[in-house]
């Protein structure tokens, strides 16, 4: 279907007076003239192209078949174009559109036809050599200025000028199944597409709401059927997804041992260092007059310390690093440091397990017993200062299993050990959302990377840490286009003295 406008410059005042239908006549279609048309496709009609002989076709307003105002009474092939002649039926909805014309709402028809023979050039202009006229429309913009209305006048008055509102209302009874007989073979053609309907002015959605419910009510379904429902299935080539910065990364890259203890500068060159350390002590005792004093030794020995290389590398393609968005560099050296960390401190956990070779014996099946650990506190505590020459403990290491069965102790009255607003008398403060804490006047120390049933009671510097980090390195890939980034640093831990630091043994 083909549809393109045309003006109307003509408009006879008396025309569609009650009783009087109105006629109006004037140019369909210009010959030879390029206009663009409803589906945006340009066309131009020859001439010859319609038949006059062809079956009346309908007038309409809006290529609306439910708005069925009249008929095409005649068509002439003329030198200008295409002319017709056409009557409004008399009813009220046409009136109204006559109305509509005096007022200049209506200033051009609009044409549907079906193509029948035609060309098209290179130029996508489509060249129709026959053609059906299907309908003429009154409508409000036109797409031929050149082809005009040049006549609108009212038939002759019937016999009988009086009408009462009777007959009213016969008439329009009577123009309602011509209406109806007319829409339904046309039902196909199915104007109210998206593309096709051009929605209406305020005077012409005012004007429906004058006419009435069926005018109103039919172009309500009109702006409906023009606007579906559109969902984001419909469109997911629009719907962005939106990245919200920053990266989320749930490990933590924590150092509870490490911090407690301390960390040192290590030494740059040598894969093997020394650390000296005192072994034997000098010898005091009371002397008497002209007798020589207690002979005396000191001994310092060379423990060695060897460095480990603590790192990883990661290869990234140099599109991964200019399409992604937050940029993936970023995020890779965050977790590297914090992957780097936590390895650090499980070399630390190790070591000082490992290498705390004292230990004494915790009745396990009494952990839940206060008095059991408090036993076990002092008893350790005091071989610690009795075996490293006056140093006492100040630092409790567990691992979380530990931590819990510590937390959880309660008294006869079955009250927390270690609440967390804790009253004076209380033997230290613990929160389960909190590591940092204090109970029989230690530090507690909770890392993850102990191996399960680990308490370790100890003088912090029983444990030294050494560490050169080296950070972050990146190496081009040329002929991969991507680039290498390591993350490295190299680390020691060492049980330094081994009489500050002593284990439970769980029997």
């Amino acid at each position: 279907m083909i549809r393109f406008d045309t003006d109307i410059t003509l408009i006879t005042a008396e025309a569609g007076e009650p009783g009087r239908p109105a006629r109006i006549a004037g140019i369909a279609v210009p010959w030879d003239t390029v206009a663009t048309v409803s589906d945006g496709a340009q066309v131009r009609f020859s001439r010859g192209s319609f038949d006059p002989a062809q079956k009346p076709a309908k007038l309409l307003e809006n290529h609306d078949m439910t708005q069925l105002r009249g008929i095409v009474d005649t068509i002439t092939d003329t030198e200008g174009g295409l002319e017709f002649e056409a009557t409004l039926a008399d009813t009220r909805a046409s009136r109204d559109a006559v109305a509509l014309l005096k007022a200049g709402a209506y200033d051009s028809v609009s044409v549907g036809a079906h193509p029948i023979t035609f060309t098209t050039d290179p130029d996508g202009i489509m060249t129709v050599t026959e053609a059906a006229l299907v309908e003429l429309s009154l409508v409000a913009v036109p797409a031929y200025a050149e082809a005009v209305i040049t006549q609108v006048a009212a038939t002759a008055a019937p016999e009988q000028e009086t009408q009462t509102e009777e007959n009213e209302v016969s008439d329009a009874s009577t123009a309602t199944p011509i209406e109806a007989e007319a829409t339904i073979p046309t039902q196909p053609l199915i104007y109210a597409q998206p593309r096709d309907f051009k929605l209406p002015s305020l005077s012409e959605y005012m004007c429906a709401m004058v006419r009435g419910a069926p005018d109103f009510a039919a172009m309500n379904d009109k702006i409906r059927a023009a606007a579906p429902d559109v969902t984001t299935t419909d469109i997911p080539g629009i719907v962005p997804t939106p990245i919200v910065a920053p990266v989320y990364n749930n490990f933590v890259g924590s150092r509870p041992l490490i911090d407690a203890t301390g960390v040192r500068a290590m030494p740059t060159a040598g894969g093997v260092f020394i650390r000296p350390v005192v072994t034997t002590h000098n010898t005091i005792a009371a002397g008497t007059q002209n007798v020589a004093l207690a002979a005396s030794a000191f001994v310092v020995d060379d423990i060695q310390i060897t460095k480990t290389i603590q790192g990883g590398f990661v290869e990234v393609s140099e599109a991964a690093m200019d399409w992604s968005q937050p940029e993936v560099l970023s995020a890779l050296l965050d977790d590297m440091g914090r992957v780097y960390a936590n390895q650090t401190d499980d070399v630390a956990c190790t070591e000082l397990v490992s290498g705390t070779t004292n230990s004494n014996n915790f009745t396990n099946a009494n952990i839940a017993d206060p008095a059991e650990w408090v036993s076990w506190m002092y008893q350790a505590a005091s071989d610690i200062l009795s075996g490293s020459n006056g140093n006492l403990p100040s630092v409790l290491a567990l691992d979380p299993g530990k931590w819990k069965a510590l937390g959880e102790l309660v008294d006869a009255s079955d009250r927390p050990l270690f609440p967390q607003m804790g009253p004076m008398n209380a033997y230290g403060s613990m929160s389960p959302g909190d590591s940092n804490a204090v109970a029989f006047g230690l530090r507690l120390v909770v890392d993850r990377n102990f191996p399960a049933d680990t308490m370790v009671i100890l003088d912090p510097t029983a444990l030294e840490n050494w560490e050169q980090q080296k950070g972050a390195i990146s190496v081009e890939l040329v002929s991969q286009l991507s680039r290498q980034i390591a993350f490295r640093g190299y680390f020691a831990s060492k049980v330094i003295d081994a009489d500050k630091s002593i284990k439970a043994a769980f029997v």
